[in-house]
């Protein structure tokens, strides 16, 4: 059975695309007491307010039509920012070649919890760096892109 952000994904996709967004990802998270399902926009020129407003009211009523979530829930729209976390390896993709920080659940053989550098490459069980730097996928917690004020 998919989980719950894939289905939340199969469903809001063609809505968020026909009204001329690309859904960059979705994320349904407990914190403290709370649900969250944050559904995370984008467009080349980038995503304000409205636009979040826009998807907002657009996928609404389709999500509780669907009842896919029992648990009551905080629904928030907005852009994956300008440091994006890379969830999938269609935004691994999307960054190669790009500078990105990977952050480790626990300290490595190397006595070491993050690496920065840039991406080379990426299959199912590790993430390749240019400066030959290799990182299992399993031991990894989160990777974003790294933004140069």
């Amino acid at each position: 059975m998919a989980s719950i952000e894939e289905r939340v994904e199969a469903l809001i996709k063609p809505t968020i695309e026909k009204i001329g967004y690309d859904l960059y990802d979705i994320e349904y998270a407990k914190e403290g007491k709370n649900y969250y399902l944050r559904i995370f926009i984008d467009k080349p020129e980038g995503i304000d307010l409205q636009d979040c407003e826009k998807v907002n009211d657009a996928i609404n009523d389709l999500l509780d039509e669907a009842d896919y979530i029992k648990e009551q829930y905080f629904l928030e729209v907005s852009s994956p920012g300008i440091e994006r976390i890379l969830r999938k390896d269609k935004h691994l993709e999307q960054n190669i070649g790009k500078e990105i920080c990977i952050k480790l659940f626990q300290k490595d053989s190397n006595g070491k919890k993050e690496y920065q550098g840039t991406l080379k490459a990426y299959d199912k069980e590790k993430i390749e760096l240019e400066e030959n730097i290799i990182v299992e996928r399993k031991n990894i917690a989160q990777i974003k892109t790294i933004y140069h004020w």
